[in-house]
């Protein structure tokens, strides 16, 4: 196994479910071809606390979000982490977290192409 040449990150985004559709039309322009998106459940500092509630919850209460996750060339990173805050940003509970990870590599299975050529369209067959 060879090991990718340039270096790749990958992003994961917590959101409201009515932000991802409006959050991923845009991804083309940084290159990203192929994103997954599953919903999960949890919640942040404030333990599920609605906007609307008076106090903070004590206990914890899970809300349902989605996490889009993409992988990228890290030096595209840090423009997309702008595109992303902006697209997401109301000032209000909820809109969410990012989490940025180094990649070593990616494979596709089907060809053994890796790194970023992975990534990208590739041989067809």
């Amino acid at each position: 196994m060879k090991v990718a040449v340039e270096e790749l990150s990958k992003v994961e985004i917590i959101t409201r479910e009515a932000k991802v559709t409006e959050l991923t039309h845009e991804f083309s322009r940084f290159g990203i071809t192929g994103l997954t998106v599953y919903n999960v459940m949890g919640c942040g500092v404030q333990h599920g606390t609605q906007e609307y509630e008076n106090e903070t919850r004590e206990e914890l209460q899970l809300l349902s979000k989605q996490v889009v996750m993409v992988v990228l060339p890290s030096r595209e990173v840090d423009k997309f982490l702008e595109f992303v805050e902006k697209a997401l940003y109301t000032g209000h509970i909820g809109d969410g977290k990012i989490f940025v990870t180094p990649v070593t590599n990616a494979i596709r299975v089907r060809t053994g192409e890796e790194g970023m050529d992975a990534l990208v369209e590739g041989e067809l067959d």
